[in-house]
């Protein structure tokens, strides 16, 4: 039997990044796999059309669609085109249906089994399919990039014939893969570095980068590594702590967020009016509304004379990495799903149950069905 895949150039503003780099559809097409590409799809990526040897490079979206068993993207096709598909088709991209449920809905109308990469659990097993890891790596590097642009001041320290230039402060909220990625650039940058996450067990990882953890004196961790809830004074505790190395930053790069959540607010205005004049805060988490109360998705605004910038879609920033990041966790995952006879939904695999958004017309996926308030 043999299996097509395809990838759609993406139609999202200001998304540069694509499903499949040439080398991963190379990897493809040497299984006997037929892989169609809509024409121009890696452009904005920064791959050109001859680049993709040994595949099919096609106009009409649509029919590449009603041509596939499985369609790739980085963020999901207009419900219109997902008309297209076969039926039982099977889409893996980045969906968040709980912001477009229009899109579960054309979905389950091609009964297309949908893999939401965002969705993909975080265990060890998935980490090479992770891509939410993998953009956050990107994201947390140009997030420091942007932050060193809009300070008004250098972050090494600098002995000049005109005199020494202390080394910028940079404070990185949240000890993920992005907070992680972010302290080792301001780092290489020459900044002092301190990081603040509620987690005690993040402070080796902050240690051996170089960076020094902000001590709130509160113990959040809770049973199994998770954080536990803290009770209000211990919420005020840790907030009075954070505004105090706040008000010496130079620059603050935020990355706290909750998938499937609004992010929380952890950078009040009052913080902000206690921030030094021309301090920057680049808030990574402005597409789930913002770790500061000031932030505004997609802007870039002034409180006094702190900046506060809102960007959307780092990763996009640097599509060739992130694209080839994303082809790779892609492909990762659909060799679970490939067999000697063609596309099997094993519900019993972990992996595939934790990602499984819809399967034969039904949203399956729990956590999305009470988001949308579906469940039951």
């Amino acid at each position: 039997m043999t299996l097509t895949v395809a990838v759609l150039k993406e139609r999202a503003e200001g998304e540069r990044r694509v499903a499949l780099d040439p080398a991963s559809a190379r990897k493809l097409a040497g299984r006997e796999i037929r892989v169609l590409i809509e024409r121009g799809a890696g452009d904005a990526a920064g791959f050109a059309d001859s680049q993709y040897a040994d595949t099919e490079i096609l106009d009409d979206a649509d029919a590449i669609v009603a041509q596939a068993d499985i369609v790739l993207f980085v963020q999901a096709p207009e419900p219109a085109r997902l008309a297209s598909l076969r039926e039982n088709a099977v889409t893996m991209g980045q969906i968040f249906a709980h912001r477009q449920p229009e899109t579960v809905d054309a979905l389950n109308e091609r009964k297309a089994a949908c893999l939401a990469m965002e969705l993909v659990p975080r265990i060890t097993r998935a980490q090479s399919m992770d891509v939410l890891s993998s953009q956050a790596t990107v994201a947390g590097y140009k997030a420091v990039l942007r932050g060193a642009s809009l300070a008004p001041r250098l972050f090494p320290m600098l002995t000049t014939a005109a005199g020494t230039l202390r080394p910028s402060t940079v404070v990185v909220i949240g000890a993920g893969v992005a907070g992680l990625q972010a302290i080792a650039t301001a780092r290489r940058l020459g900044a002092r570095v301190e990081a603040y996450d509620i987690r005690a067990a993040a402070r080796e990882q902050v240690e051996s980068l170089g960076a020094k953890m902000i001590d709130t004196g509160v113990n959040a961790e809770g049973e199994g590594g998770y954080a536990r809830e803290l009770t209000d004074e211990e919420k005020q505790q840790q907030a009075d702590k954070l505004a105090q190395h706040l008000a010496k930053a130079d620059v603050v790069i935020s990355t706290a967020s909750v998938p499937g959540r609004p992010a929380p607010k952890i950078i009040t205005q009052a913080m902000v009016e206690g921030m030094e004049p021309g301090a920057v805060i680049v808030d990574l988490s402005a597409e789930s509304g913002g770790n500061c109360e000031l932030t505004r998705p997609g802007e870039t605004v002034s409180h006094g004379a702190v900046t506060i910038d809102g960007p959307l879609n780092l990763a996009s920033q640097a599509p060739i990495h992130a694209s080839e990041m994303y082809a790779k966790n892609l492909l990762n995952l659909m060799e679970l799903l490939l067999q000697d006879d063609g596309v099997t939904i094993d519900r019993e695999d972990e992996v595939i149950a934790g990602c499984l958004l819809t399967h034969e017309g039904q949203l399956v996926h729990e956590g999305t069905a009470k988001l949308l308030g579906r469940s039951g």
